[in-house]
């Protein structure tokens, strides 16, 4: 129920998110660094992700948003159950996944939007 009621604090993950994906070259931090970044991104993902199955619980179980959205869920699940590595691949992919995830959610707001629109209550 607590998850309900809190908003995501986007912005500060956004930018987390653009600066490791446009990390190239050498790793330059610790192993252990990563992996503290792996964890932040690992953890964010999974309150998006159930942010993302929240929103398409809303929609109809017919409905094309909605099952996007769970395959999205189902990808995101798998990677996630990959062991976290000290390295720049692994928190790239954690970035990745928190980014497709908000990409996701953002569609199931606007098709929530569009469909509360044409079918007032």
């Amino acid at each position: 129920m607590i998850e309900v009621e809190l908003r995501l604090d986007r912005e500060p993950y956004e930018s987390l998110v653009k600066t490791v994906l446009a990390w190239t070259g050498p790793d330059t931090l610790t192993t252990r660094n990563y992996e503290q970044i792996a964890l932040q991104l690992t953890g964010h993902t999974r309150a998006v992700a159930a942010d993302v199955r929240r929103r398409s619980d809303q929609l109809s179980k017919n409905s094309g948003p909605r099952a996007l959205a769970d395959v999205v869920l189902r990808e995101a699940e798998g990677q996630l159950s990959a062991t976290i590595e000290g390295t720049v691949r692994c928190v790239q992919n954690r970035a990745r996944l928190v980014r497709v995830l908000y990409e996701r959610l953002d569609r199931l707001n606007a098709e929530l939007t569009r469909s509360k629109r044409t079918c007032p209550d």
